[in-house]
């Protein structure tokens, strides 16, 4: 684990959470949906299959958390999510990273996918704050189960 590095990309696109038992969970900056990413802190991968059977189902039940902190993201912004979308696509950036993306029938992209949309929309500071306390308090909860 000391070899692991963030790669740039979610240093320009995304926020820190939390530092979860496997991943680093980040907040992806783009206000049109409550959307985090989940980094296996692991050096040099970009398969889920490169990952053990217990990182592997420690990371499942990582995702399970953040599909929850991605409710309560909805939640903070009075904009319920309906449906969560959960991909590791890394064709552009191919460090192992986990998306999970709350969707809505209004959203922007809907029903296609989120990825390939262009122009990314910035959080006011306000909107900022409180999704990631209530991403955050969620996260909290569940690690300590």
């Amino acid at each position: 684990m000391t070899d692991f590095h963030l790669a740039p990309a979610f240093v320009d696109t995304s926020a820190p959470l939390a530092r979860l038992a496997l991943c680093e969970a980040r907040l992806q900056l783009d206000a049109r949906w409550p959307w985090i990413v989940l980094i296996p802190r692991r050096a040099g991968l970009r398969e889920i299959a490169e990952l053990t059977r217990e990182e592997r189902a420690a990371l499942i039940e990582e995702i399970v958390a953040a599909g929850e902190a991605v409710h309560a993201m909805g939640a903070a912004l009075c904009q319920p999510v309906e449906k969560l979308n959960v991909g590791a696509l890394g064709n552009i950036t191919p460090q192992l990273h986990v998306h999970i993306v709350g969707r809505r029938t209004d959203d922007a992209a809907w029903p296609g996918p989120v990825w390939g949309t262009a122009g990314a929309q910035a959080y006011d500071a306000g909107s900022l704050e409180r999704l990631k306390t209530a991403a955050r308090t969620v996260l909290e909860i569940n690690s300590a189960t």
